[in-house]
């Protein structure tokens, strides 16, 4: 076969379609305007549930005074360099200190991204020796990075502590045998059920095996939390998380990560993390304006507030209406459905062009075969308005769908 082909072929159904507008329309939608609530789609207005702008600060007028004055005063271009030769400077190291202390860690390292952050940092952690024991459910960047593993890994069924503790006494014994350790990998909310890992379980069974947590919080940070801290304070096991890892792109709705943890293990990190030590430094607006965005985190709970007012009448609605919202303990807002892909590819068109309506469609292999998840994702900046004008479509759109009329012989049809 050939390998452009074989593109195609592995995209499935949308890859296939003759008209590949159609598949951009799925795949690669284009939203313009403003980050808000409402933007723009082909030309229309749409009420946007896809964005991981959960505290609203993307438009913040004071993140804009920041981001627009330390471009203004850096540019793009400082610092050059990767840190360790010449991309230091004292914001670096304040930004740092201040989210340590955030999280209740000795120290922290900056990260550039947070897809490619996490998986550097689980390939710097362990070698050849060492074992990975990590949740069946934990995100693709995650998966990526054990892939880098050259060792033992094994996987333990979501959220199940007595599958984690027979894959931890595997992992121990194997780790035993071979003079090496066990490192645990968990999320603090899963992105797409929007269910919080078990924390708390994962670190009681420290009492019973030796390992190092490693938790992945990208939408935990700044939503979660009595002071937003993450879903390790949500829980009151802070002090048994080794190192708390996430990312700028959600809450704080910017560029960029963080790893935090014990002083030795972030100095190890900062001269072994390879995407680190052979990247430019993270820019100076980017720096200053992740600066600023931290601070009306911690000086503005009414923002954390406000998005969990939004996300318990969403929530509450939902299943008021009867909708399965799963086991949703999140601001993550999963809708499930019954259906195939091309309902699924029909009733989003017929939510973005006739409803306004614009939210993320799930089809398998993400979940299972004949179950559609439309994913929703509350935030800060959203009304009551939005929420009660969601729920009034959902119910006119799951009757469309139950009476099978997304069900149609081309993809778009309805558009």
């Amino acid at each position: 076969m050939d390998l452009f082909e074989k593109f195609s072929k592995d995209m499935g159904p949308l890859g296939q379609h003759s008209d590949m507008d159609h598949t951009n329309y799925y795949m690669f939608p284009k939203l313009e305007g403003p980050i808000a609530p409402r933007m723009q789609f082909r030309g229309k207005e749409v009420l946007t549930w896809s964005l991981n702008n959960y505290l609203g600060l993307a438009n913040h007028p004071e993140v804009r005074e920041a981001d627009t004055k330390a471009t203004e005063d850096w540019g793009l271009a400082y610092p050059m360099g990767a840190r360790m030769m010449t991309g230091n400077t004292e914001h670096h190291e304040k930004f740092e200190n201040d989210l340590a202390a955030f999280v209740n860690k000795e120290s922290c390292m900056l990260l550039n991204y947070g897809y490619q952050g996490i998986m550097s940092l689980i390939d710097a952690l362990v070698g050849r020796k060492d074992v990975v024991v990590y949740d069946a459910e934990c995100h693709a960047s995650i998966i990526d990075g054990l892939r880098l593993h050259v060792g033992k890994r094994f996987v333990y069924l979501h959220n199940d502590m007595e599958s984690l503790e027979k894959q931890l006494a595997r992992a121990e014994k194997l780790a035993n045998e071979n003079g090496g350790g066990v490192l645990v990998i968990t999320e603090g909310v899963f992105g797409m059920s929007g269910s919080m890992g078990n924390i708390k379980g994962v670190v009681e069974l420290k009492e019973k095996f030796q390992f190092r947590l490693l938790i992945d919080d990208a939408h935990g940070f700044g939503t979660m939390g009595p002071t937003g801290a993450g879903t390790d304070e949500e829980q009151g096991v802070q002090e048994g998380v080794d190192l708390y890892f996430s990312t700028f792109a959600k809450s704080m709705a910017s560029i960029g990560g963080f790893v935090a943890g014990n002083k030795q293990v972030i100095e190890f990190l900062k001269y072994n993390v390879r995407s680190q030590i052979f990247a430019k430094s993270l820019p100076m607006p980017l720096v200053i304006g992740n600066q600023k965005r931290l601070d009306l985190l911690k000086s503005k709970p009414e923002l954390k507030d406000k998005l969990w007012t939004i996300v318990n009448a969403m929530q509450s609605g939902l299943k008021e209406k009867g909708f399965n919202i799963g086991k949703t303990q999140s601001p993550v807002t999963p809708v499930f459905l019954n259906g195939v892909w091309q309902e699924a590819a029909n009733m989003i068109m017929d939510l973005r062009n006739n409803y306004n309506i614009f939210c993320s469609m799930i089809v398998y292999p993400v979940v299972p075969k004949g179950v559609i998840m439309l994913r929703i994702i509350p935030t800060a900046a959203h009304s009551m308005e939005d929420v009660n004008e969601t729920i009034r479509v959902f119910e006119e759109i799951k009757k469309k769908l139950d009476k099978g009329v997304y069900q149609t012989e081309e993809v778009g049809q309805l558009a």
